[in-house]
């Protein structure tokens, strides 16, 4: 569906050249939902924009449904444009035009009669949550409201994919999970391929199929959200899915033990049985796990006693639940 093909861009500044992305090899399946995660100045942003062409890079090739977009004319890339929709963190809504014209706005650019982009954009409301809103201003809906009309507004053209660029950052915890249930949801219905940039790692867990790391400008990892998430190799991905917390920095015993839950477990106080059974004490960290059908998924960090006997007690305890663990040092 997407193929990126060594993408670099470099930007010409009075300072000099700042290279933004170096080298990006990315492939996105038909349909799916992938993400690209990264800290801000990673270039998450110039890559979406390279991905529609809004930014042309430097070097590469970005090729969508078989055709290359640096190898079309302005009127080509124009109409190719037209089946990538985009969502933004700040909505970008015409303030002067309610939702219902907002969203009839791309179809007036693309030549779509008067009656027919009315009528398309009701239905996009309905299909948004929003059918009682369509005389509303943007200055009178809330963000969850608002970034629901970009949706819409973004889906007006019939789009083969949709480019989503921090979408949520500026929405509120149960607001960002409604928006995401919202994709989900038009992602099954419609099977429209989704972008989704973010530097939330919880945004990649709810939503995404694959994910790619970008750090510093290159990609430095990807594959299954799962799989990154269980076993990152990068500093970075650790560094996203296991931020540090005060309580680690304090601590000075440095030998510890990263398990985790991949589902073949049972979710159980598996952490309280193991003191009991292994007499060891144990410092829980970092904890992020939950609760799926009975399966425990997520991981765990843990501070081991300063005790090999009781460290190998730990370790056989933890092979005879099928938990997989990792031991590691903190820094000094």
């Amino acid at each position: 569906m997407i193929r990126l093909q060594n993408i670099s861009k470099v930007f010409y500044t009075d300072s000099g050249p700042v290279e933004a992305l170096k080298d990006i090899n990315l492939s996105i399946k038909k349909g799916e939902i992938f993400g690209i995660i990264g800290l801000s100045g990673a270039g998450k942003s110039t890559l979406v924009r390279c991905i529609n062409f809004l930014e042309k890079p430097t070097e590469g090739n970005v090729i969508l449904d078989g055709r290359d977009l640096g190898g079309l004319t302005r009127k080509e890339l124009l109409k190719a444009r037209q089946s990538i929709g985009m969502i933004f963190q700040g909505f970008n809504l015409l303030s002067q035009r309610n939702a219902l014209r907002n969203i009839c706005f791309p179809l007036e650019i693309a030549g779509v009669s008067k009656s027919d982009a009315k009528a398309r954009a009701y239905e996009l409301l309905d299909i948004v949550g929003l059918s009682d809103k369509a005389k509303a201003y943007p200055s009178q809906l809330s963000g969850g409201q608002m970034q629901r009309v970009t949706i819409a507004r973004a889906l007006a053209t019939n789009p083969k994919v949709l480019l989503c660029d921090e979408a949520t950052s500026a929405l509120d915890p149960n607001t960002t999970q409604s928006i995401l249930e919202l994709l989900k949801d038009i992602n099954r219905k419609f099977g429209v391929t989704i972008v989704v940039i973010t530097h939330e790692m919880k945004v990649i867990e709810q939503i995404c199929n694959r994910v790619a790391v970008i750090d510093r400008s290159r990609i430095v990892e990807q594959g299954d959200v799962r799989e990154v998430f269980m076993r990152p190799k990068s500093d970075i991905a650790k560094q996203l899915i296991l931020p540090k917390s005060e309580a680690v920095e304090f601590l000075t015993s440095r030998r510890c033990l990263r398990i985790v839950f991949d589902g073949n477990s049972s979710f159980e106080p598996i952490i309280s049985n193991m003191t009991l059974e292994c007499h060891a004490v144990v410092n829980i960290l970092f904890a992020d796990t939950k609760n799926i059908d009975g399966k425990a998924f997520g991981q765990m960090v843990l501070q081991l006693p300063d005790d090999d006997t009781a460290i190998e007690r730990i370790k056989a305890y933890l092979e005879s639940k099928n938990i997989l663990y990792k031991e590691e040092y903190l820094n000094a």
